[in-house]
């Protein structure tokens, strides 16, 4: 009975010894998937951030270009609305001193003050008759009448070949035109 006790105390602990070691065996193989796993997982998270980082750096590059160009645009609008605003003033200012009769008629005699032979300066019908009191001096430019003109006057030599306009639209064109780089110039600074 002896002999018995003794080999059940071995069978037992030999199954008590491979199962211990079988029980290492799994333990061991499920630290090492889990160990890959947690290290795929990092991977993963690793990966996830730096591209998460690239988008962000994109996303403040296109932003920071966004605001800029925003902010030009408002400053182009800006300029456009000054300009367009003193361009107006200007046309309004050089109408108001066309429409002055004893004015116009100055501006019109130093117009042809150079010209010489015939002519023909044609106005609205309000500024007729001061042109002519004006010009009368310098017999060979006749004053025309027409009412499409408005304020100011056109000049015209070589039997029409050669036209000069001194209307308000005109002159307001011409100094707008050669204010706007210094317009530019003052809006920028």
């Amino acid at each position: 009975m002896e002999d018995l006790q003794s080999l059940l105390e071995k069978i037992n602990r030999d199954g008590v010894e491979k199962a211990d070691a079988e029980a290492k065996k799994i333990v061991a193989e499920a630290e090492a998937k889990a160990a890959a796993i947690v290290g795929e997982a990092r991977a993963e998270a690793e990966r996830t951030r730096t591209q998460a980082e690239k988008d962000a750096a994109s996303y403040a590059a296109h932003a920071a270009e966004t605001v800029r160009q925003g902010a030009r645009d408002i400053v182009l609008g800006v300029e456009a609305s000054v300009r367009s605003l003193l361009e107006k003033l200007l046309a309004k200012n050089v109408e108001a001193a066309l429409a002055d009769e004893k004015t116009a008629a100055a501006l019109a005699a130093e117009a042809i003050r150079e010209l010489t032979g015939p002519g023909e300066i044609t106005c609205a019908p309000k500024l007729a008759a001061a042109l002519r009191a004006q010009l009368a001096a310098k017999g060979t430019f006749t004053v025309a009448e027409d009412e499409s003109v408005g304020a100011g006057f056109s000049v015209k030599v070589d039997k029409g070949r050669v036209e000069s306009s001194f209307t308000a639209e005109a002159i307001s064109a011409e100094l707008a035109r050669r204010l706007r780089p210094d317009l530019a110039k003052l809006l920028k600074a």
